[in-house]
């Protein structure tokens, strides 16, 4: 009787373990938007302890969900409804960091990979690949006398363009801190954001450039491009290296090679964080090339701390000089929850006090993606009319 028993518990084991396996070949969906708008992560870790979620819609930096373990090794958690929007996770299995295997929505933020997911509605229409005409992304090298080196950047342009012979406007869209030229194409989604706005008639037709920010890099580190031989990193955020480039670089380039308007009325410049320094520091020295610009997530901040100099009558002088160029859109845009967010109040004010005239965009949030898809797809609409 006892050897009975015993067979039998083993053929029931089998049968278990076997049951599992055949469930586990299954292909696992994650994340699962469901017809409720509740979203279900599930990852397969059947050695592991204990697994995490971290989403960049929680409150707090670092926070972390306990995920739940079936008796198959299967974890799973399912959150409840979160607005509209395009959202990144990791998983921390036992601690250790991990994107989502069974979901092949991978963006990269610098030297971070993250899985990402839309949840349906109008900023994943907006945000997301829909049926209209698409424009065009090249990745394009080009000598930068300024650096010392062969740089990349991103190319953007519109549905048409190829077939067509009219010049168009140029937008010069700059990244952030720890970022590269690939940021605003992955986390931004500045092709599927122009390709809709310019379908509905929202936007006009433009070209825009994303070029690498950071002086010191030829291109995103995943690239493996290697600098110039003896070449030393030619200066900080703050130093002015990147934007001299993009005078003496970027625009001849892009206007010898691509069919543009090259007058002032048809460039605008625009930039988040560092991007937003960049941007101000051409406000300041080179605003006869352009006549739109937009400051995102920046403002008056201790440049010292980024390598610039804090002078409060070049800052004057700058302002004079952007007066007297006469732009058609001064554009900031900050979130209420942003660490900058002093810096751009002080901004506004130095302005005010100037009697400089600027349009202003305030958000909920902090210093994320979040806000800066909400201004690229608001100031878009405002350039080149």
């Amino acid at each position: 009787m006892k050897k009975v028993t015993l067979i039998f518990l083993v053929l029931i084991c089998t049968l278990w373990h076997v049951d599992a396996q055949f469930r586990m070949s299954k292909p696992i969906l994650s994340p699962e938007i469901q017809p409720d708008q509740k979203i279900t992560f599930r990852l397969y870790a059947p050695d592991a302890k204990t697994v995490k979620l971290n989403g960049n819609w929680m409150p707090g930096w670092g926070t972390q969900l306990d995920m739940v373990r079936n008796d198959t090794g299967l974890f799973q958690l399912t959150i409840e409804p979160i607005p509209t929007e395009m959202y990144t996770y990791s998983y921390f299995v036992d601690g250790v960091k991990a994107i989502d295997p069974n979901n092949v929505q991978v963006v990269r933020d610098g030297v971070r990979n993250e899985s990402m997911f839309m949840v349906p509605g109008e900023k994943a229409v907006l945000y997301g690949v829909t049926d209209v005409p698409h424009g065009t992304l090249e990745k394009v090298w080009y000598p930068s006398s300024s650096l010392g080196l062969t740089r990349l950047m991103y190319v953007y342009t519109p549905a048409g363009y190829r077939d067509s012979k009219e010049k168009l406007p140029v937008f010069y869209l700059l990244h952030g801190g720890g970022g590269d030229e690939d940021a605003w194409t992955t986390l931004g989604r500045a092709p599927q954001i122009l390709d809709n706005l310019i379908a509905s008639g929202k936007a006009k037709p433009m070209i825009v450039v994303m070029t690498n920010g950071n002086p010191g890099e030829a291109a995103a580190p995943n690239v493996g491009a290697k600098k110039a031989e003896g070449q030393t990193n030619p200066g900080s955020m703050g130093s002015g290296k990147f934007e001299e480039s993009l005078v003496n670089d970027v625009i001849p380039f892009i206007e010898k090679n691509y069919r543009v308007m090259a007058n002032k009325d048809n460039r605008a410049v625009a930039g988040l964080s560092m991007g937003g320094i960049q941007t101000m520091y051409l406000t300041n020295n080179h605003p006869e090339l352009f006549s739109y610009f937009g400051v995102m997530s920046m403002g008056l901040v201790d440049m010292s701390r980024f390598g610039g100099k804090n002078d409060p009558e070049e800052r004057l002088k700058g302002l004079a000089k952007l007066k007297a160029s006469k732009p058609k859109l001064y554009w900031i845009g900050c979130g209420k929850q942003d660490f900058v967010y002093q810096g751009a109040t002080d901004l506004r004010k130095f302005l005010d006090e100037n009697k400089f005239t600027y349009e202003y965009r305030e958000t909920e949030g902090g210093h994320t993606w979040t806000e800066w898809r909400i201004y690229l797809s608001e100031l878009a609409p405002k350039l080149f009319r």
